[in-house]
């Protein structure tokens, strides 16, 4: 799996353009994060609930790291999930991947 893909999965589930650049993209994630937390909380939980973000693994880094930027800490947790769902759907097959989107192939 390139270093790209999870990033760039991440980047288009919360609306964003896919880049080659992968510290662009990260850092258009986590402002991405920031204007969630600032202005529509309610939406950047929602998406992480559809993300299947650990809700346990944000709280637990958010106090253990009170210090760092809470929206650093969501966005690589974000990346985190989205490689896991690649490498999950390589291994157990089943439903084709699409690549260009990210999504299931029905």
């Amino acid at each position: 799996m390139e270093a790209t893909e999870p990033v760039n999965n991440a980047c288009r589930q919360l609306g964003l353009a896919t880049q080659t650049d992968t510290s662009l993209a990260k850092q258009l994630l986590v402002d991405r994060v920031n204007q969630l937390i600032l202005n529509d909380f309610e939406q950047l939980v929602s998406l992480l609930y559809r993300l299947d973000v650990s809700e346990a693994k944000i709280k637990e880094l958010l106090q253990s790291y009170p210090q760092e930027d809470a929206a650093l800490i969501i966005a690589d947790l974000v990346i985190d999930r989205e490689a896991e769902k690649i490498k999950s759907r390589r291994e157990w097959g089943g439903k084709k991947y699409d690549e260009s989107s990210g999504e299931e192939k029905w």
